[in-house]
């Protein structure tokens, strides 16, 4: 598992914070100072962090676990869809849908709904309406699409774990991975909270090259994780 060296970390941005009027006072613990009234970002403190966190990921999915990536906000979304697609892995990259864990069964409604209209399409029942009727299911398709396609395949629920970029961000994901005791993985930036999850990653989240590089990281561990599952299991079969 390769950590990134203090130089990539700090080529990537990762130590810069936000405006010192900004910050969470939680937040003390990680930072290593201030520059032009911007809060520094301990990143020793950040590797040894991200280094936990890879661990943990690599885990849950060595285990065959699934992750849940979350970050809708405008730097984070190609990121994280493109990384997690790489590894088979659920995300929410639009916008969170409050009760998309603690209230799974209407969203699962809502999913049954997407797959209805794209069977549809496949046996023929759209030739058979109204040229109306088809415009109205396509932009009903669409609209469940952007916002459910990333968990409508997801294999287990509840995920294993969410991973999350920017926790203030995506505060009702948090609450409502908390309500149901799901472990989180996050990138905290130092307005952030670092308390409300279970792995904290301090990093600067607004940062397109910050958030590429910890989500890399993570992406790479669920990829060791996945690998030592096969590995295991062909082990298994040649006993």
């Amino acid at each position: 598992m390769l950590i990134p060296s203090v130089e990539q970390l700090l080529e990537a941005r990762v130590h810069l914070g936000h405006l010192r009027s900004r910050w969470n006072p939680r937040m003390r613990p990680y930072i290593y100072g201030e520059k032009d009234k911007i809060h520094l970002i301990d990143i020793l403190k950040t590797q040894r962090l991200l280094e936990e966190a890879a661990k943990a990921v690599r885990e849950i999915a060595r285990q065959g676990r699934a992750i849940l990536y979350v970050g809708t906000k405008k730097q984070a979304r190609e990121i994280l869809k493109e990384m997690a697609l790489s590894v088979g892995m659920p995300y929410v990259t639009e916008r969170w849908l409050g009760g998309m864990l603690t209230n799974y069964k209407t969203i699962r409604r809502s999913i049954m709904k997407m797959e209805a209209i794209e069977r549809m399409m496949r046996d023929g029942t759209f030739e058979k309406i109204s040229k109306r009727e088809r415009l109205q299911k396509l932009r009903e398709k669409e609209k469940l699409e952007r916002f459910l396609a990333g968990i409508a395949r997801m294999p287990h629920f509840p995920p294993a774990a969410v991973y999350i970029v920017d926790i203030v961000e995506e505060e009702i994901a948090v609450a409502e991975a908390q309500r149901l005791n799901i472990p989180t993985i996050a990138m905290v930036d130092t307005n952030a909270d670092p308390t409300q999850v279970t792995f904290p990653i301090p990093a600067n989240d607004d940062s397109t090259r910050s958030i590429e590089l910890i989500t890399g990281v993570i992406t790479a561990a669920i990829r060791e994780g996945l690998d030592a599952a096969k590995a295991e299991s062909l082990a298994k079969e040649a006993e």
